[in-house]
C-alpha cells in the first residue's frame, strides 16, 4: 500500500485494540487534561485609576466591608508597583512579561507604526488563560478588556486579539478603556457585539458585569463539580466618566466637604497606624508642579467646594459599589462551597488620574480633547445642574485634587512613573493556602511589581510555565513568582530591579533605590531630569539625592537605557506628533459608506473616521414620511441626530453635553432626500446646512466639532440606541424608532478640515519646502 502523506492513517497511535468488529476490538479513551485534585480557583479583580489609599484596608474611609475582610485574612502587598497606564498594566499582569516586549508601549488607541505599540499579543506570548486552559481550568473574562486596538473592536475583524482567542472560554463586557456605566455604548458577548436599543432604567454596568461572572460560574458548577476556574474580573470603575447609582452617591453626602487636605492626613495617619509605610514617612506637600498642581482646599469658593464635594461623592460610591458587588461574588462561592479554595487578588492598573484638570468637569469628551489648534472659546466644562453629576446625562470627571487625595501618600498621578502613578493597593486571600502554610496573614513591605502577578498564580495552583505551547517556543517571562514572600514575611523580594516608561516618563528600580523621570513633552532625553530616591526611607520621594550621589545615577541611567533597548522602548514619544498617526490602510475607512435600516450600530471608531475632522455629508433617502430619528451618531457626552416629530424635521447637536436643537420646517407626505452638509472651518468648528430637495431649510450657527473620543457612540440608522443624543427627546419618545419607510443613509466623507493633522501636517511641509 502506498503511503500518502496528505492522508493521515485513522488508527496510527491508537493505544486499543482494532478489530473488524466490536466484539474483536478493545477501546481506549484519551485522559482527561485536569490539574491537580485541589488545585484552587482563581479570581482576579482588576479595578480601573483606583489610587493606593482609596480601600479601607489601605486606608480608606469609604466602607469596603468586604475587601477588609480578605485583608484581614490574607496578605497585603504594600509595596506593590504596576504601569501607570491601563493598557500596558493588563498586558504584563497577564502574560508576565514587560508590556513594552509584549507590544503595550501605549493605551490601546494608537498605532504609530513601531514593535512597542503593536497592541496584539503574539502567539509566543501566552496569557494566564492560555496556560490556565491547557492545564484544565474553566476561564472566564468580564468587563474591560483594552487589549485590542479601538481600530479592531469592531465585527469586521479577525477577532485574533479579542479575549476567546486569547485563552477565555467566554467573555462579557466592553473591549474599550472606557463607557458611560449606565449605556455602554458596545457590550460584546464572546467574539460578537450585542444589538441593543435600550437599557432598563436600572441598568447598571458593574452589576451586570458581577451578575455575568456569578452566572458564569454558577453554569459551571451546575455542568461538572471538580474542574476548578479563572475568572479575571476587570472593572471599568472607576474610570471616569464617573457614574454611580444614586442610592449609593446618597450614603457618602456631606462626607468630603471638609476637603482633600484634610482627607490626605487622615488617610496617612490611617496608614501609618496599619504598618503599610516604615516609620518615619513624610507626607509630601500637595502636587505642586506646573500643570498638576493642586490648590489648598481653604483657597476655593464655597460653590467650588460644593462642587468639587459632589465629585467626591460620586466616586465614593463608585468605589461602595464595586465592594458591594465583590460581596455578591464571594457570598455565591460560599454558598458553592468554594471561597475556601478560591484565590483572590485584588488591585489596580494604574494609580489614581489627574486627567479632570484643576476644576473637574461636567464635559468629559471635551476635557480630554488635547490639540495645538484649540481655539480660546473652547470649553472644557459645561455649567450643568449639580445634581445630574453621577447620573447617565452628565459625563464627569473630579478634579484632579482628589487624585491626589486618592494616591496617598504619594506624588502625582496615574501615566507618571512617580509613585502616585504606580503604587496601588493589592490584596491577596486564599483561606486554604493560608491554613496549609502558603500564605501568611499580614502585611508585605517587600518590592513586588506587576508582571509577578502571573508566575505568582501558576505557582500557588501548583503548575510551571512550560518552555513550549503547542509547538511554539515561548518568549522567556520577565516577572519573578512572590510565593516565598506570601509564605514567609521575611523574605526578601523576588524583583530587585525594574524599568518603567510611560509617553517619555522613565523610571529605574534596584534594591531600594529609584530613579525617576517628570518629562514634559518636546524636551530632551537627557541626564539632567533625572531624580533619585531611597524608597525605603524615603517610599513618597520627597528627598531627591540624585546631587549626592551622581555615580548612582549614572549607574541607574545606564540600566534604565540598556533594559529599553532589551524589552523595546525605543523610539520614544517625542514633539513630531507620531503618537497620532495611524496606518494607512484605514484611508479607506474614509471612503463613501451606506448603511441600510436594520443595520446594527456602526462601532465608535469605524464612525469616527467618516466625520472626525473633516468636513462631511449626511444624505438620507426615504420613501415614505413618518416619525421617528432618522440617524444618530454620539450620546450625552456629544452627538448629533436628525429626527421627525409632529411632522417636522428636525436637527439635534450636543455640543459636549450642550444640547442646541435646529428646527428644519415641516416634511411633507411622500418620499425625500434630505442631506445634512458639515463644513469643517478653522478653530475646530462645523457649519452646517440641512437641505431638503435639494432646498436648504437650515444653517445653525456654527459649533465646536466633536473631536478626540467624541461622537463615543457610534452611528445607528432609524434610531437613537442607548445614550441618546437629545435626552429631552428620549424622554418624550425613548429610542423612537423611524415609523416610516427609511431607504438608506450614505455618509460622504470631505476633505480635512484645517486643524485636521493631515492639513496640518502637508502645510508644514510646504512650507519647509520653501525654504529648501
Amino acid at each position: 500500500m502506498t503511503t500518502d502523506p496528505t492522508r493521515r492513517d485513522p488508527y496510527a497511535g491508537f493505544p486499543g485494540r482494532i478489530g473488524r468488529t466490536f466484539a474483536d476490538s478493545e477501546p481506549s479513551w484519551p485522559p482527561r487534561t485536569a490539574p491537580g485534585e485541589k488545585a484552587p480557583n482563581i479570581v482576579v479583580v482588576l479595578v480601573d485609576d483606583m489610587g493606593y489609599s482609596d480601600i479601607g484596608p489601605f486606608g480608606s474611609e469609604i466602607a469596603t466591608p468586604t475587601l477588609d475582610t480578605l485583608a484581614e485574612e490574607g496578605v497585603r502587598l504594600s509595596n506593590y508597583h504596576t504601569m501607570p497606564l491601563c493598557s500596558p498594566a493588563r498586558a504584563a499582569l497577564l502574560t508576565g512579561l514587560n508590556p513594552h516586549r509584549v507590544g503595550y508601549s501605549m493605551v490601546a488607541n494608537s498605532d504609530p507604526g513601531f514593535p512597542g505599540y503593536g497592541m496584539e499579543i503574539a502567539d509566543d506570548i501566552p496569557t494566564l488563560a492560555e496556560l490556565l486552559h491547557d492545564t484544565g481550568y474553566a476561564t472566564y473574562a468580564v468587563g474591560k478588556w483594552h487589549l485590542v486596538r479601538d481600530s479592531a473592536s469592531n465585527a469586521a475583524d479577525d477577532r485574533d486579539n479579542w479575549p476567546l482567542n486569547k485563552g477565555f472560554d467566554q467573555y462579557y463586557g466592553v473591549l474599550e478603556g472606557l463607557t458611560s456605566l449606565f449605556h455602554p455604548h458596545q457590550l460584546v458577548r464572546d467574539n460578537s457585539p450585542l444589538d441593543i436599543d435600550e437599557f432598563p432604567d436600572d441598568y447598571y454596568y458593574t452589576d451586570d458585569i458581577t451578575d455575568q461572572a456569578i452566572s458564569m460560574v454558577k453554569s459551571l458548577r451546575a455542568h461538572d463539580p471538580d474542574k476548578p476556574f479563572f475568572l479575571y474580573l476587570a472593572h471599568n470603575a472607576v474610570h471616569g466618566p464617573l457614574q454611580a447609582k444614586a442610592e449609593d452617591i446618597a450614603r457618602h453626602r456631606g462626607r468630603y466637604d471638609e476637603g482633600w487636605d484634610v482627607l490626605r492626613e487622615r488617610r496617612f495617619a490611617a496608614q501609618l497606624a496599619a504598618g503599610l509605610l516604615p516609620p518615619g514617612t513624610e507626607l509630601p506637600d500637595r502636587n505642586s508642579e506646573a500643570g498638576f498642581d493642586v490648590p489648598a482646599w481653604d483657597s476655593l469658593t464655597e460653590e467650588q467646594q460644593r462642587l468639587y464635594a459632589r465629585y467626591m461623592e460620586v466616586y465614593a460610591a463608585l468605589v461602595d459599589n464595586i465592594d458591594q458587588n465583590l460581596a455578591r461574588l464571594t457570598d455565591t462561592l460560599e454558598a458553592l462551597g468554594e471561597l475556601d479554595n478560591t484565590i483572590i487578588v485584588f488591585t489596580s492598573d494604574n494609580g489614581g488620574t489627574g486627567e479632570g484638570g484643576p476644576e473637574g468637569t461636567r464635559s468629559y469628551f471635551s476635557r480630554f480633547v488635547h490639540h495645538p489648534a484649540l481655539p480660546g472659546d473652547w470649553t472644557p466644562d459645561v455649567d450643568r445642574d449639580p445634581e445630574l453629576i453621577g447620573g447617565p446625562r452628565s459625563l464627569v470627571h473630579y478634579p484632579r485634587g482628589w487624585g491626589m487625595a486618592s494616591n496617598t501618600p504619594f506624588r502625582l498621578y496615574k501615566g507618571h512613573t512617580y509613585a502616585g502613578g504606580v503604587r496601588v493597593p493589592f490584596v491577596l486571600s486564599w483561606p486554604r493556602g493560608a491554613r496549609e502554610g502558603l500564605l501568611a496573614p499580614g502585611v508585605r513591605t517587600q518590592y513586588q511589581y506587576v508582571t509577578d502577578i502571573a508566575p505568582t498564580l501558576l505557582g500557588l495552583a501548583g503548575l510551571e510555565r512550560p518552555a513550549q505551547r503547542r509547538g511554539t517556543a515561548l518568549q522567556e517571562p520577565d516577572g519573578i513568582s512572590f510565593t516565598p514572600v506570601l509564605a514567609d514575611p521575611d523574605h526578601a523580594s523576588t524583583h530587585p530591579e525594574q524599568y518603567c516608561e510611560m509617553t517619555g516618563n522613565r523610571s529605574y528600580y534596584r534594591d531600594g533605590h529609584k530613579l525617576v523621570t517628570l518629562h514634559r513633552p518636546g524636551t530632551p532625553y537627557d541626564d539632567s531630569e533625572w531624580a533619585l530616591y531611597d524608597i525605603r526611607t524615603d517610599p513618597t520621594e520627597i528627598h531627591d539625592l540624585a546631587a549626592e550621589r551622581p555615580g548612582l545615577v549614572k549607574e541607574l541611567s545606564e540600566a534604565w537605557e540598556a533594559a529599553a533597548w532589551r524589552n523595546g522602548v525605543f523610539p520614544l514619544p517625542d514633539g513630531t506628533g507620531a503618537l497620532a498617526r495611524r496606518n494607512p490602510a484605514e484611508q479607506r475607512l474614509a471612503r463613501p459608506l451606506t448603511l441600510l435600516p436594520g443595520t446594527p450600530e456602526l462601532e465608535r471608531y469605524r464612525s469616527s473616521r467618516l466625520v472626525s475632522m473633516r468636513s462631511f455629508e449626511i444624505t438620507v433617502v426615504i420613501d415614505a414620511t413618518g416619525e421617528g430619528v432618522l440617524v444618530s451618531h454620539g450620546d450625552q457626552g456629544g452627538g448629533y441626530s436628525l429626527y421627525v416629530e409632529d411632522g417636522r424635521l428636525h436637527l439635534a447637536y450636543n455640543e459636549y453635553g450642550v444640547l442646541h436643537e435646529t428646527d428644519a420646517g415641516p416634511l411633507a407626505p411622500g418620499e425625500h432626500v434630505i442631506v445634512l452638509a458639515a463644513e469643517a472651518e478653522k478653530g475646530l468648528r462645523w457649519s452646517f446646512t440641512v437641505s431638503v430637495d435639494g432646498e436648504v431649510r437650515a444653517t445653525p450657527p456654527s459649533v465646536h466639532q466633536l473631536i478626540g473620543m467624541a461622537p463615543f457612540q457610534g452611528i445607528s440608522v432609524g434610531i437613537d440606541r442607548k445614550s441618546p443624543v437629545s435626552w429631552p427627546l428620549f424622554e418624550r419618545h425613548r429610542s423612537f424608532r423611524y415609523g416610516g419607510v427609511l431607504r438608506s443613509v450614505t455618509y460622504t466623507p470631505g476633505a480635512p478640515g484645517p486643524d485636521a493633522p493631515e492639513a496640518v501636517a502637508a502645510a508644514l511641509k510646504q512650507a519647509a519646502a520653501a525654504f529648501e
